[in-house]
């Protein structure tokens, strides 16, 4: 079996825990241990060897990818990972993984966003599910545990020995139909798919050719260029004849907005979640995040939702969370970073985070994982003093190479060519201070990259 996951996403809906290069399931929630993405890939090896998963993101999260399955101690191959130019929804996504997947073969499609408990459970109704997918497209139906206005809903026919025919394919409703729903037997719609790499071509030339035509160049620019923008259920199975669905009774949740990770997990005897180093007095059933360590002391506040990071502080009434996509495009207007990166900033040699800026000045803490370097490259617009505070530093300026102890700095003119390199065993924290009129990111001149970013 081939294991197809998609971890592409936009992190709108959980900021600012999320941002768009750090979206929802890469964080690691402190109630899990692990992230959501990790979870999804320990899940598909009860399935499957870690070379027959593949992995379809971008450019800008795979390096996320290969340091969160590294950190898991799995050795993967790095072209297992697939690289979308841009995102045109999860058909030309799953499209694009069949392609890479071969003939003939067992395809099982998971998003990278879901918690499902009882995994022994969903393992075994996978393997059961293999018979009724060599000619049908098989999706997974969660059992309702309740009526709920934030999923889409299968409705199930035709009883087979596993699983039904899925006869219709229901949007998001409001609470009265989603209690109609309930009764009437439909599922959850999971966007979990199994089915024959052969029959989900064929199925996708028939009702989706415009799909099937694009991917016929050899060229994946030329191919997302031209791809239709569209998902798998309105390009395929919402217009296939050969569509079943097998419920799963499981606990799952696709954690996506707050009131979802409120519902989820454990409160104390107030209801609340809450840190034991943060303070609630006289306040009920609220959610409060705040990874900074920074106190939040609540009073006479109940039915909140209150996210502090370290760039910003997002609070919201429970029942409204869903609007914090909302915020993100007021922010995006305002052409805000903060809708894209968190102060720290990760980065396929390890990490930065940013700990002030003001005019014509920058300090950052770069972490350099062990064996790791940063490209060699060159800023026209600003100088570097970069003092070691852990470790020992490999440091190039041009053609000279030297080593920079624990306690000592160096500097680095702009204009030169540099690199930074931790020869060592141990993660080489470095203090970097940026000094120039101008200090953005796009100020990089790459000469030699071991990634091959530009």
């Amino acid at each position: 079996m081939k294991v197809v996951i998609l971890a592409g996403g936009s992190g709108t809906r959980l900021w600012p825990m999320s941002r768009e290069y750090f979206p929802k399931q890469f964080i690691k929630l402190k109630q899990l241990g692990e992230s959501l993405f990790q979870k999804t890939f320990e899940r598909s090896l009860n399935l499957a060897k870690p070379d027959d998963v593949l992995i379809v993101t971008n450019e800008k999260h795979k390096f996320l990818v290969l340091m969160q399955i590294e950190e898991l101690g799995i050795n993967f191959n790095e072209n297992n990972v697939l690289i979308e130019p841009n995102g045109k929804n999860t058909l030309p996504a799953i499209y694009y993984a069949v392609k890479s997947a071969g003939n003939n073969e067992d395809v099982l499609v998971l998003p990278s966003d879901h918690l499902i408990g009882n995994e022994e459970i969903f393992v075994d109704t996978v393997n059961k599910s293999k018979g009724l997918a060599k000619n049908n497209l098989v999706t997974y139906g969660i059992v309702p545990k309740t009526p709920h206005t934030g999923y889409g809903y299968i409705m199930p026919g035709e009883s087979f020995e596993i699983g039904n025919k899925a006869l219709e394919f229901k949007e998001k409703p409001d609470e009265k139909t989603a209690k109609e729903y309930i009764k009437k037997g439909y599922l959850w719609n999971s966007g979990m798919f199994l089915f024959n790499s052969d029959l989900f071509v064929e199925e996708v030339k028939k009702y989706s050719n415009d799909i099937y035509t694009a991917f016929e160049s050899e060229d994946i620019d030329e191919i997302y260029e031209n791809v239709l923008d569209i998902s798998i259920d309105y390009g395929l199975m919402e217009k296939s004849k050969n569509v079943a669905v097998v419920p799963l009774n499981v606990s799952w949740s696709d954690l996506g907005s707050f009131d979802a990770i409120y519902d989820e997990f454990e409160k104390d005897e107030s209801g609340n979640i809450i840190e034991k180093s943060n303070i609630a007095i006289n306040s009920k059933n609220n959610l409060v995040y705040s990874p900074t360590g920074k106190m939040v002391a609540l009073s006479d506040i109940d039915d909140c939702i209150v996210v502090d990071t370290k760039d910003a502080l997002m609070i919201c009434k429970k029942g409204s969370s869903q609007s914090v996509k909302n915020i993100v495009s007021k922010l995006k207007s305002m052409e805000d970073e903060r809708t894209q990166f968190h102060q720290t900033v990760y980065r396929p040699w390890g990490s930065y985070t940013v700990l002030e800026e003001g005019f014509f000045y920058k300090i950052k803490r770069i972490t350099v994982n062990p064996k790791k370097r940063l490209s060699s490259q060159l800023h026209h617009h600003r100088s570097e003093h970069w003092v070691v505070v852990k470790g020992m530093a490999k440091v190039t300026v041009e053609n000279e190479e030297y080593f920079v102890s624990n306690g000592e700095s160096t500097f680095v003119n702009g204009g030169f060519k540099h690199r930074l390199e931790n020869p060592g065993m141990v993660p080489l924290e470095v203090i970097e201070i940026q000094i120039g009129e101008y200090l953005e990111e796009d100020d990089i001149i790459r000469f030699d990259d071991e990634w091959g970013r530009k």
